[in-house]
């Protein structure tokens, strides 16, 4: 048990079992890469990385530098060791850090594979490079196919570089219907066949969780999955109608209690003023945890296994919740206060309240803040994140 004001309890059996759900969409051989970056969602990534592991997963992957020292040791205490690749933009004063730590970059220029190639040999090690073209996406990689070649050609050649892996991002993957996806699909196929001929050992990869479920001809050497692992929907949908298992259940409980007359109101520019007598339940949760603003009288919550919505608005560190008239909802003082999760035949899911406003699923996790305790459990017992 924990006495914090809101808390994040993650399922590590689920992530597991998320992961083996999405290697059974694999044929054989097709390696699966764990993104865990964004502290695995919202998630915590150690833990996830941990849990991802265990369901078959073979790479990990995350954005930047401070999340591949976070996750360094972790890597170094793998048998055997796991990949790690940094997917995002890294500044030459990292590179060296990087290369001599043995992870895998991404590269798109010319300059910035000279400059891996020069530093790997100072550090004496082999700098692990992934070439990538910009199929579609229009951000990080080459958009020239030509020049995409060349660096694979070049990394190949050069002592003191390793070309592990061709790659793209699709932009539309999870627009079922659009042509835009089966274009970067051809584009991509058509870069890499070549090069994958010559090369048979270059590992190829492209699939977010979307592209995966999606389409196997996406799925290539290696797939790269992020928000599906966590049990969430990548088509912003029903995680459970895709066999998928939210990990994360999000809860506060019910502060106080208090009787709010006709013509009485609650929180910031009486945005909720009753219409008749009712009780008021009050949630320290607000959007200093990442609970936001835009979710006034716009969500509801799971107390006593029953949806009751959220009133007035959203304040920093807590929320209103109407109770009804009824005498019983003096009783719910001290309840559990379900936001994101299930009880009974009731659930609300991320995808429910990125609906509500007009985002996507991956930022409801994502934005929840470092107030909010982190509690990981698997098998029954629970652990509280480290600080």
């Amino acid at each position: 048990m924990t006495s914090d004001r809101a808390v994040a309890r993650i399922n590590l059996d689920a992530i597991t079992r998320n992961c083996d759900r999405l290697r059974s969409e694999l044929r054989e051989g097709v390696e699966l890469c764990a993104v865990v970056k964004a502290d695995g969602y919202g998630h915590g990534m150690e833990e996830s990385a941990e849990a991802a592991l265990a369901g078959g997963a073979t790479w990990f992957a995350v954005a930047g530098i401070r999340e591949a020292r976070e996750l360094a040791d972790f890597v170094e205490g793998t048998k055997p060791r796991v990949p790690l690749l940094i997917m995002g933009p890294l500044q030459r004063d990292d590179l060296e850090e990087v290369v001599a730590c043995g992870f895998d970059l991404v590269v798109w220029s010319e300059s910035h594979l000279l400059d891996i190639a020069w530093l790997a040999a100072d550090v004496g090690r082999g700098g692990r490079v992934h070439v990538k073209l910009d199929t579609g996406m229009g951000r990080f990689g080459t958009r020239d196919a030509d020049l995409a070649t060349r660096l694979a050609i070049t990394a190949a050649a050069d002592p003191n570089l390793e070309r592990v892996g061709l790659m793209t991002h699709f932009a539309t993957a999870d627009q079922r219907g659009d042509d835009f996806f089966a274009e970067q699909l051809r584009r991509f196929t058509g870069w890499t066949a070549p090069i994958k001929r010559a090369h048979p050992e270059v590992l190829v990869h492209a699939a977010n969780s979307a592209a995966v479920l999606r389409d196997p001809a996406a799925h290539f050497d290696m797939v790269r999955c992020g928000i599906a692992i966590y049990g969430m929907d990548p088509f912003g949908e029903d995680p459970l109608a895709r066999g998928l298992e939210p990990a994360l259940e999000l809860s506060s409980y019910v502060a106080a209690v208090k009787h709010c007359a006709a013509g009485e109101s609650t929180g910031y520019g009486r945005r909720f003023i009753a219409a008749e007598e009712t009780h008021i339940g009050l949630l320290p949760i607000g959007y200093g945890d990442g609970w936001r603003r835009g979710l006034s009288g716009n969500a509801e919550v799971l107390i006593a296994g029953r949806r009751r919505p959220l009133v007035g608005t959203v304040s920093m560190d807590s929320v209103a919740v109407d109770l009804g008239s009824d005498p019983t909802a003096l009783a719910l003082l001290g309840q559990p206060a379900v936001l994101i999760g299930g009880r009974g035949a009731e659930r609300i899911t991320a995808e429910e309240l990125a609906r509500r406003l007009d985002t996507i699923n991956y930022e409801i996790t994502c934005g929840l803040t470092a107030r909010v305790a982190r509690v990981h459990h698997s098998g029954g017992v629970a652990r509280l994140a480290a600080d």
